[in-house]
């Protein structure tokens, strides 16, 4: 039980509306771990196009998705370019339509709304038409329901909805979490994986640590 390729772009014969993003992605500063899958009738491959918006190199914020996380149709990821200047009293971004209104511009006041990159944990699932805003941390096993707005981190194994996104919802008890984390299976081997996807998709974590 080997499993997919990781590489290939559209794993699923005959259903191309899905595929596997580290091999459809090449922007540099865009990072996403093996099996991590977009779904989208229009197909995948537009993915950084259509769904990681105002992501400027210039800038340096990374977006970080981990491995095994399934996003679905319409998710977007808001990056730091999207941000305006809030210190003074107009949020109008006068210096980039130059013709002297360039002239005066304090770039600290723009750099200071740059939040870091945008973290996406392990084994994440993001709901349809969600949007993740500048430098959020989502941890690993979250759940992102359709149409949420996360405007703050996301702790892991939480489940997180609404506008703007809250934790409705822990999958698992602290003790739990912790032991989950503590095995993060998604770092094993992929022949490891595949022997041990029962414990994995099951819900008894003493049988996961026993593959430990």
């Amino acid at each position: 039980m080997d499993g997919p390729n990781p590489d290939i772009k559209h794993p699923i014969p005959m259903h191309t509306r899905v595929g596997f993003l580290k091999p459809l992605v090449t922007a540099p500063n865009i990072e996403i771990g093996d099996f991590t899958y977009y779904d989208d009738p229009d197909g995948p491959d537009k993915f950084a196009e259509r769904c990681v918006l105002h992501h400027y190199p210039f800038i340096g914020d990374k977006l970080i998705i981990g491995k095994f996380c399934a996003i679905a149709e319409g998710a977007r990821f808001i990056m730091n370019g999207a941000n305006h200047a809030m210190s003074g009293f107009s949020t109008y971004p006068f210096n980039i339509f130059g013709h002297g209104w360039e002239q005066g511009f304090d770039p600290q006041t723009w750099s200071q709304e740059v939040r870091g990159d945008t973290m996406v944990g392990n084994d994440v699932w993001i709901g349809m038409d969600a949007v993740i805003m500048p430098g959020v941390s989502i941890g690993h096993g979250a759940i992102v329901a359709a149409k949420s707005v996360v405007t703050h981190d996301v702790p892991a194994y939480a489940i997180v909805a609404g506008n703007a996104a809250k934790v409705v919802k822990m999958r698992f008890d602290d003790r739990t979490v912790r032991r989950l984390l503590s095995v993060a299976w998604w770092n094993w081997p992929v022949d490891k994986i595949g022997r041990n996807l029962n414990a994995i998709r099951g819900a008894d974590i003493s049988r996961l640590e026993a593959a430990v």
